[in-house]
């Protein structure tokens, strides 16, 4: 069964096309300082917001209009798959991602909800052996059941921690069949909503020993892909305990989990946190850290996480500068986590919105390489740090420098000079190869 017939296969038309859906900017063979615009990208669909959301908000039902919506159950679930694979195939799509729960429904027991796994994943990799697209990453939705109310890992529940330990179990079971080049831990209720009555210490550590199971059990069973976390700070708790990338890497070094894990950055999550988007993936590669991106956006004038697909070209030009300077993602991707908005409920929509994404950030890219390639923001850097690959400068950053070499080389009471940072000169060049490409 076809589910969006009125829909063709989406091509490479140009910037000058009028088809909607069409790209305008994202030419997947098209080479890019060394590799194809696929290559760098490496585009991935969410399965949740693509395939379950349903449109509703904390004030209104859902809106969307989908094919598969007259199924229910596991008939349902099935036509999702169906559905899926013929999105990808149309847009042309390298990767997906899901949650557990996304794919099939949570049955009345753990067996049950197993079971109805199995079935949906032996669909998946059926699908799989004729696809191009393959599984970026998938996770275990350890956040949405009433069970964890009081968090996963770090319940105060034991209960609940032992049945988190066999979710995940099952998840890495199923990255390894369906080989996903990644598995995701996002703590979407790992966090706290009071002190009062929150051991902070114990969850945390809890937490910890989740994760070292974890990567004992991936080892175990000889899954090879990626471990990534993905911060955020609040929604749905008042602290999450991934707040940012530099929490979520301070805590890996504490607990000795750095060699494991790398971490993927969301763009809305990093504006929660009130970082920008660059800060969060520059962070992560500078640590040698930063493995794979969500691409979306937030809506600046709300303060909550709106996931919308990303059509801010300065973001995504200074997301794929930070890309290209880390080298590309390795087994990561950029995975759209966004949805429609709830008024763009037809089934259409869906391209359209993947369409405005993918453009955007092939336009980011081209932009981006062109920055390196000049050396432009290098140059820059270079030049306002002058003074510590010379003289002084250089003994403090070689570690000759000491308190009292230093004092001698303030005493001599030399004037300092100080020289302007430049910042909107920085912006209007900036402004200047967006424009002119």
């Amino acid at each position: 069964m076809a589910y969006f017939n009125g829909v063709p296969q989406i091509n490479f038309e140009g910037a000058k096309s009028s088809n909607p859906l069409a790209f305008k900017y994202y030419n997947p063979q098209e080479v890019i300082a060394g590799k194809t615009m696929e290559e760098h990208l490496r585009f991935s669909i969410a399965y949740w917001h693509t395939f379950t959301h349903e449109g509703s908000d904390p004030f209104g039902t859902g809106t969307m209009q989908r094919p598969w919506d007259q199924y229910t159950g596991m008939d349902k679930a099935k036509a999702r798959v169906e559905a899926a694979f013929e999105l990808f195939e149309k847009l042309n799509a390298p990767f997906f991602a899901f949650h557990d729960r996304d794919i099939a429904p949570e049955g009345a027991t753990l067996q049950e909800t197993n079971k109805n796994l199995d079935i949906i994943v032996a669909m998946i990799k059926n699908y799989l052996k004729t696809s191009k697209t393959k599984l970026l990453w998938n996770t275990a939705n350890m956040f949405t059941h009433p069970r964890f109310l009081h968090g996963a890992a770090t319940t105060c529940n034991a209960d609940v921690f032992a049945y988190c330990a066999a979710q995940v179990k099952k998840a890495l079971e199923i990255g390894k069949e369906l080989e996903a080049e990644n598995y995701v831990f996002w703590g979407g209720r790992e966090g706290y909503v009071t002190l009062l009555n929150t051991d902070m210490k114990l969850e945390l550590d809890n937490l910890a020993r989740f994760f070292h199971m974890a990567v004992d059990y991936a080892k175990e069973i000889g899954f090879t892909g990626q471990f990534l976390i993905e911060p955020k700070p609040k929604e749905p708790t008042k602290h999450q305990y991934d707040f940012d990338a530099q929490t979520a890497m301070a805590f890996l070094r504490a607990y000795d989990l750095q060699d494991y894990f790398k971490m993927n950055i969301e763009a809305n999550h990093a504006t929660l946190a009130g970082h920008t988007f660059q800060h969060e993936l520059r962070i992560s590669r500078i640590n040698g850290m930063l493995g794979s991106v969500d691409a979306n956006q937030g809506d600046m004038l709300l303060g909550w996480d709106t996931d919308e697909f990303p059509t801010d070209l300065y973001e995504t030009t200074l997301a794929m500068y930070e890309i290209l300077q880390n080298g590309g993602l390795g087994k990561g991707g950029l995975n759209f986590d966004a949805k429609p908005r709830r008024e763009s409920f037809e089934p259409e929509d869906l391209f359209y919105a993947h369409i405005a994404g993918m453009d955007t950030f092939a336009r980011g890219l081209k932009v981006a390489a062109r920055l390196v390639e000049d050396r432009v923001f290098e140059s820059i850097v270079k030049e306002r740090y002058k003074s510590f690959s010379e003289g002084i400068g250089r003994d403090i950053v070689s570690g000759k420098a000491d308190f009292h070499t230093l004092e001698l080389h303030a005493l001599h009471n030399k004037p300092i000079v100080n020289k302007s940072g430049r910042q909107e000169q920085l912006k209007g060049l900036l402004n200047q190869y967006l424009l002119e490409m």
